[in-house]
């Protein structure tokens, strides 16, 4: 399986692991799955403003017709 090698600063480190703590799980897992929630809000984010912008346009569109 591909991985990927991040550098932190130790209080960054210290803060990820006290974090992946308090959510009990490991730290390996805490910034895989932190990893994927922010690229799957991104994409969510992207696929909100495309629609906000086809809305728009298609209202000017509508007027310019």
């Amino acid at each position: 399986m591909p991985a990927l090698n991040v550098t932190f600063t130790d209080a960054e480190l210290e803060q990820l692991r006290a974090s992946a703590s308090g959510a009990e799980t490991s730290l390996k897992v805490f910034v895989h799955d932190a990893a994927l929630a922010a690229a799957n809000d991104r994409k969510r984010m992207i696929a909100q403003l495309a629609q906000e912008v086809a809305a728009t346009s298609a209202e000017l569109n509508a007027r310019l017709a």
